[in-house]
């Protein structure tokens, strides 16, 4: 192909040049000569006078640029073309700034790793009584694993009579639910597609810290516009924000990276394309962006959504023991959680807490408890946190509120059966 450019190129100047030797003009003494002197040694320059007497230069004839020359040939061999298209991509990736490479980078990598996730809800014809599913709400998710599952926000699926996943490419598959954490507000869906169509989001690996002030991107489908990439930074950690659940989900991320609306459940990546949060929630009074987001940190997706995939639900950890709503507490001016029953066979029941008892028609306070360790608890909340922390098997020193008095009670934590 190339060799047939530079012929033609070369064909086309020596018609040029017998163009030009078959002109002529005359001299002071009325003799015609020719216009250019084959004999003449003179050095061709674009754009400018022929000097007298200059010695020639082989390389004055501009070549043709390869890497751009467009022909039939070219066309025939898509390979080429392609290699040639690269090359321009290579040239145009030096014009731009270091963190644009890396921007660019990130996303050609991790985008066809977001996916569009939508819920369905039945509605009927109260005059017809006939059923129709319509798109109810939609979010971002991310793919887990080659196997299928997609990772989200239970708030985005919660709800949805049916729901469907749409990938890079455009391909859309129904989704089932594996089974979520609300507390975490995390869900696990699972889509049949081919292995070769998913590509999973690159995890961190063990050891990895965040810190504050190193870039965030952020890809989701902000109100429908899929694959929206918006960048920022981490501007806090260990954020502690009211979560889907009903209770707190600590250690969250915060980010100025824009996220609004549709983007519930994509990731938030580090500048190696590694998922560092899910994206969850903003902080906003007109319910736009305004530069604080929340995303679940990529710690806790590690250790609950195994979990999800292996059993349908995460494995809580506790005591034993029912509890009042905090509610009932507040009403009769106690702080901490109120113990209602305790199981007999549980670890709880076998150190000995204490529920509410009825004598003679009424009810009586038992355990209050008031402490896990040195940590306090006032709330529910705080119990759960605490807990969560810990592992089965562990035990820890329960402080309780008996009688007017303070103690404390080793209970070993144990996994809760399934409700």
């Amino acid at each position: 192909m190339v060799c047939s450019a530079v012929k033609r190129a070369i064909i086309i100047l020596i018609g040029a040049c017998f163009f030009a030797g078959c002109q002529t003009q005359s001299d002071t003494s009325g003799n015609q000569r020719p216009f250019m002197d084959p004999n003449a040694e003179q050095n061709v320059q674009a754009g400018g006078e022929t000097p007298k007497n200059a010695e020639i230069q082989e390389d004055v004839m501009p070549q043709p640029e390869v890497a751009y020359v467009q022909t039939a040939e070219t066309n025939q061999g898509s390979s080429q073309g392609k290699a040639q298209a690269k090359q321009r991509n290579r040239q145009d990736h030096q014009f731009r700034t270091e963190d644009e490479r890396n921007t660019i980078d990130v996303f050609h990598d991790t985008a066809p790793g977001t996916v569009y996730v939508t819920q369905n809800q039945v509605i009927r014809d109260w005059r017809t009584a006939r059923a129709t599913e319509i798109p109810a709400g939609s979010g971002t998710g991310f793919i887990w694993d080659r196997s299928g599952h997609i990772v989200t926000n239970y708030h985005v699926i919660d709800g949805g009579a049916s729901l469907t996943v749409t990938l890079y490419n455009q391909k859309t598959y129904p989704a089932r639910l594996v089974g979520g954490e609300p507390k975490k507000d995390i869900a696990v869906l699972k889509i049949d597609a081919p292995a070769g169509e998913l590509s999973p989001i690159v995890l961190p690996g063990d050891g990895y810290e965040l810190a504050v002030g190193q870039k965030a991107i952020a890809i989701g489908n902000p109100y429908g516009l899929d694959h929206t990439l918006t960048t920022g930074i981490i501007s806090a950690m260990g954020r502690d924000q009211p979560g889907y659940g009903g209770v707190t989900i600590r250690d969250m991320i915060q980010t100025d990276a824009s996220i609004n609306p549709g983007n519930s459940g994509g990731p938030l990546l580090d500048s190696g394309g590694r998922l560092i949060g899910m994206n969850t929630m903003i902080y906003s009074k007109s319910g736009a962006s305004a530069g604080i987001g929340f995303a679940v940190p990529f710690s806790t997706i590690k250790r609950v959504v195994p979990q999800i995939i292996k059993n349908g639900r995460v494995q809580q950890i506790g005591l034993g023991v029912s509890i009042l709503p905090d509610s009932v507490a507040r009403q009769h001016g106690i702080k901490g959680v109120i113990i209602r029953a305790v199981s007999e066979d549980s670890p709880a029941g076998k150190a000995g807490l204490k529920g509410l008892s009825t004598n003679g028609g009424g009810i009586f306070l038992g355990d209050v408890i008031v402490g896990i360790n040195d940590k306090p608890v006032t709330c529910y909340d705080d119990l759960y946190g605490i807990l969560d922390n810990h592992q089965p098997g562990e035990k820890v020193t329960v402080r309780v509120r008996r009688e007017g008095q303070v103690v404390g009670i080793p209970v070993e934590l144990f996994v809760l059966p399934d409700e």
